[in-house]
């Protein structure tokens, strides 16, 4: 096989991969965060209390194309995925040639993280690809040869600098790549020179510019999106030792899940050797990214719950590096054509899983099931809503909430019209829906609202905080499906007649604690 053979059939594998992708992203329902993220699309600001506003501007830009559909939500987080694996492709091959480059497209496109992860409309999308790229322009200013010109180095070092900002504007955790990436040009000698490059200052002057109005954005709140990553990640510890250790390995199993079993160890065993010596520097950037990402993960298991996906930044360069180190025995090659066989059939399993169940799991279990029976109580709440305005006898303003931010989110994305919905938070965390005009501070007395709440089997501690402003009656059940199997169950609650009060929330919001 030739070289160039090798490259085209890269390609190949990442453009069918990707209208696979586009194809699973059209078909599957849109999770809670997805109709988060796409709620706040509608108003687009330089930060939101949870993220950056990188994957807002993503969807924003998919519904002005597609609409208010799932793929139009998530048509530019799928082509971002691309992009991300493809800039780990263009990396593989400056280092190592076709061969390698095809061999990281099929690691990643094996691999559940990718094959799967990057369908979804979330922060995680963007700032892959963001850092990929950014990857990809270190390796390029690293191996510029001794004769070539200080503009062909700046060239990438900006771009360096534009992809570390565009990452840091989806996902606060990207700031682990410039720290890696100047830790690794401290370890080694060779390395140490670029500190007298202007190369790298630049890099740091883009991607300040770019993270600047999110800075602004964060300290005309208070700095409230840091403080809730922060607190998110990195709060005191919650439980003891062994509630520490449970995290630990928790955080272990959804690694080898997203990566897949036999290819986790493969690329542990990459980032291990990178720290091998050799003479440019260039496999221990991508070794000390890819460790200290891990590193800082493992470190917040043991304050608190870290989520699957939160290290995935760490296996980007990781996949560059097991793409790019020799094989060695032909039994290495071989458990390394297992793996990828094993994370691809695991990836289709889920996929197809996400399109038609066939793991044998309880709906009320499956986190792909949480992503159906929406529309049913969209359509549910919206016939109330015809009744109600419907009647000439209607009172004030009526409105629609839910207690946490996934039941607004998807109201408001199945709800005819699109209307603004309340999430109330009376009981949750804060949101950012806290940050847009609430409920009573936008309502007049005597208005009413159709509150959804889950089915519990006393009265929900929600409303009997709102029994001092409300008349409150008890509503339908709705039963949220996915074909046959019960997922979960909402109720729907009249609150009426708002007397213009308001109850304490049982947490505080941040600013105010």
């Amino acid at each position: 096989m030739t070289e160039s053979r090798a490259w085209r059939q890269a390609l190949i594998i990442l453009a069918g991969t990707t209208l696979l992708r586009l194809a699973i992203g059209a078909i599957v329902p849109l999770f809670p965060d997805e109709t988060y993220y796409w709620d706040w699309s509608r108003t687009l600001m330089a930060g939101y209390f949870d993220h950056p506003p990188m994957i807002a501007v993503l969807v924003r830009a998919g519904t002005a194309i597609f609409g208010y559909h799932a793929i139009g939500v998530r048509f530019f987080s799928i082509i971002a995925g691309t992009g991300a694996i493809y800039a780990v492709a263009l990396t593989a091959r400056e280092l190592a040639g076709d061969g390698a480059a095809k061999l990281a497209v099929l690691l990643l496109c094996c691999m559940p993280l990718a094959a799967v992860g990057l369908i979804l409309a979330t922060p995680d999308a963007p700032m892959l690809c963001a850092v990929s790229w950014a990857f990809y322009a270190v390796v390029r200013a690293v191996h510029v040869p001794p004769a070539g010109t200080r503009s062909s180095t700046l060239k990438w070092w900006l771009l360096a600098g534009l992809a570390i900002g565009c990452a840091m504007a989806s996902k606060y955790t990207s700031i682990l790549v410039p720290a890696s990436i100047a830790l690794a040009c401290v370890l080694h000698a060779r390395l140490q020179n670029k500190f007298g490059e202007p190369g790298p200052y630049l890099a740091v002057i883009v991607a300040s510019l770019i993270l600047a109005p999110v800075l602004f954005w964060n300290w005309r709140h208070d700095w409230v999106s840091f403080k809730f990553q922060l607190g998110h990640g990195l709060g005191p510890p919650q439980g003891g030792i062994l509630a520490a250790l449970n995290r630990e390995l928790e955080l272990l199993g959804g690694q080898i899940g997203l990566v897949s079993p036999i290819l986790f160890f493969f690329v542990v065993r990459a980032i291990k050797r990178s720290f091998e010596p050799t003479p440019d520097g260039t496999r221990l950037i991508l070794g000390v990214a890819a460790a200290c990402s891990l590193a800082f993960f493992i470190y917040s298991a043991t304050h608190r719950r870290a989520e699957a996906n939160w290290p995935a930044i760490a296996w980007i360069p990781a996949v560059i590096l097991l793409a790019t180190e020799p094989i060695g025995s032909d039994r290495s090659e071989l458990w390394l054509k297992r793996g990828l066989q094993l994370g691809g059939v695991l990836s289709a399993i889920v996929c197809i899983h996400a399109v038609y169940p066939i793991i044998p799991l309880r709906a009320d279990r499956d986190q792909i099931a949480k992503a159906y029976g929406w529309e049913l109580l969209g359509s549910v709440v919206d016939r109330h809503l015809d009744a109600v305005n419907s009647r000439p006898s209607a009172g004030g303003d009526l409105y629609v909430a839910g207690e946490r931010y996934q039941d607004a989110s998807e109201l408001a994305y199945h709800l005819k019209g699109h209307p603004r919905v309340y999430s109330l938070n009376l009981v949750g965390r804060a949101n950012q829906y806290d940050l847009w005009t609430t409920f009573e501070e936008h309502a007049g007395p005597g208005a009413g609202l159709i509150l959804v709440l889950d089915e519990e089997k006393g009265e929900p501690r929600e409303i009997r905080k709102l029994a001092c402003c409300f008349h409150i009656d008890s509503g339908e059940s709705v039963a949220l499906m996915r074909g046959d199997s019960f997922v979960t169950r909402k109720r729907l609650w009249f609150l009426s007649q708002w007397n213009g009060e308001w109850p304490l929330r049982a947490q505080p919001f941040p600013w105010t604690q």
